[in-house]
């Protein structure tokens, strides 16, 4: 009976400990239950007030998150691992839901609907504690109830102001494939954890239980695994919701689907990656050579495929499939210590995805469309959007002098020494099809000014239009200028990962 008071005391006090280090996911569970009371109290009496307190709890966390800049400590029994990577992504993360909830925000402003725009905010914070969450764990229980909670909450963002037959397919879509794709996944992790009899992916204990397992059995349970990781990543074959999804979404959860919730998949691809890879275990090898084969095919699979696309969403869709293959490349950067050019890689990509889709969202209010043919000689209204859009589009190529083009540079160069070290020739390949797909990138991103400056000789009439994007044309702009600062000076952001 002592013994067992003596454990419950023990536990108690652990988790008291542990607390402290859980206050940024603390803090946004707490911002969730408010936003939820204010779009049933408030929001009546004053229309932002919901829209107030997700703004508030996410500068709360971000205040929180800079106490954690220099800790290093796990918590929960091992679920949670404080680190600088997880500081650093985090920190990203909440950058990105703080930009798509201003552009939920303006964006649905011009949208009649009885629906309540403070239940879209409520989601957001809720996926933010899945994102989060994803980003500090080395446990498969907690890994796996991050993702659930960023893809519910992805489902309801797409689906939630269906207007249409096209935008509900694209929602239903993604739920079904997301649920088998869940499905699948959790029985990958019921194998690998019969297998070892313990869930914390980075243990020794783990490790061990892997090796002493058949091989056959556990390549097939990781591969499961990577279903539900490759889902989230929408890397190839399991990229087939994203297309649809994008086109049919509204534009500001396309934005929000295209970047934030990349950054938490990463993340925990990286760890598992580099937990596996630095081990006698068979499938580290294995993971080294899937991560490679499945960046090769989703560069050339997205990119060429891209080439074919004149709705601009779309286009995105697959642009960003493509890029989910360089920030592969970025995760064998990471695996060998470089993980300051994986956190650069993705900061760049997310602004430059963010100010992709502000102003994709500006010029699909002005004209209606998101049909390329319709920016035909826009160019000349919106002269400033239109300069703006080509620097963020030769930044997505990676052509200087924007930081689009120093992430790739130092992603290529971070794998070439590499293979300059293990001379393996499909490292090789993917450097030669890394760039390869880059210059294919440029023929469909310059599509954008050529349509805008160069086809056709039409004018916009803007008298009487909505003035309501116009917060999210100033963000464009803003971020259009952070692309090219830290291409000239990436040292900026270089030298803070780093440290």
């Amino acid at each position: 009976m002592n013994d067992f008071v003596y454990h419950i005391t023990d536990s108690i006090d652990h988790i008291i400990r542990s607390i402290p280090l859980f206050k940024v996911e603390l803090a946004l569970a707490i911002g969730f239950i408010l936003t939820i009371a204010c779009t049933l109290f408030f929001d009546r009496f004053w229309k932002h007030a919901s829209f107030s307190i997700t703004l508030l709890t996410l500068l709360a966390s971000i205040v929180m998150l800079f106490s954690q800049y220099n800790l290093a400590d796990n918590g929960f029994y091992g679920m949670l691992t404080i680190d600088r990577t997880g500081y650093f992504s985090r920190l990203l993360i909440l950058f990105g839901l703080v930009i798509s909830l201003l552009f939920l925000q303006q964006h649905f402003q011009a949208i009649q609907s009885t629906k309540r725009r403070g239940d879209l905010f409520s989601v957001l914070l809720a996926a933010g504690i899945g994102m989060n969450l994803l980003t500090i764990t080395n446990h498969w229980l907690m890994a796996f109830l991050a993702i659930e909670m960023v893809s519910i909450s992805s489902y309801i963002l797409v689906g939630y102001f269906s207007a249409n037959k096209r935008q509900a397919e694209a929602a239903m879509k993604y739920a079904l494939f997301g649920s088998a794709c869940s499905a699948v996944m959790l029985y990958g992790l019921s194998l690998v954890y019969g297998f070892t009899g313990d869930l914390n992916f980075a243990s020794a204990r783990h490790i061990q239980g892997l090796i002493a397992a058949p091989e056959v059995m556990t390549s097939i349970a990781f591969l499961f695994v990577f279903v539900g990781i490759g889902f989230k990543l929408s890397f190839v074959p399991f990229h087939l919701w994203a297309p649809d999804v994008y086109e049919g979404a509204p534009t500001p959860v396309t934005a929000f689907l295209s970047t934030v919730p990349k950054i938490g998949a990463i993340i925990l691809f990286a760890r598992l990656a580099k937990s596996m890879v630095s081990t006698q275990f068979f499938f580290s090898e294995l993971t080294l050579l899937f991560i490679i084969v499945v960046a090769i095919a989703t560069m050339l699979f997205g990119n060429l495929i891209a080439l074919r696309q004149l709705d601009i969403k779309r286009m995105m869709a697959y642009s960003s499939i493509g890029h989910t293959g360089f920030l592969l490349m970025a995760i064998i950067a990471y695996i060998n210590g470089n993980q300051d050019i994986l956190f650069f890689y993705l900061f760049i990509y997310t602004i430059m995805n963010l100010a992709t889709f502000a102003f994709i969202d500006v010029l699909e209010q002005r004209t209606g469309s998101t049909h390329l043919s319709q920016f035909a000689g826009l160019g000349k209204t919106f002269p400033l959007l239109f300069t703006c859009f080509s620097i963020v589009g030769i930044s997505l190529i990676g052509l200087p002098p924007t930081a689009g083009f120093v992430g790739k540079l130092l992603v290529f160069t971070s794998i070439f020494e590499l293979y300059q070290n293990t001379p393996d020739p499909l490292l090789l390949a993917l450097l030669v099809v890394g760039a390869l797909t880059s210059v294919i990138s440029l023929f469909y991103y310059f599509k954008i000014p050529l349509y805008a400056f160069l086809r056709g000789n039409r004018t916009e009439d803007n008298s009487g239009k909505s003035q309501s994007g116009l917060l999210m044309y100033g963000i464009g702009l803003l971020l259009s200028v952070l692309v090219l600062l830290l291409g000239i000076f990436p040292s900026l952001l270089m030298d803070w990962f780093a440290k």
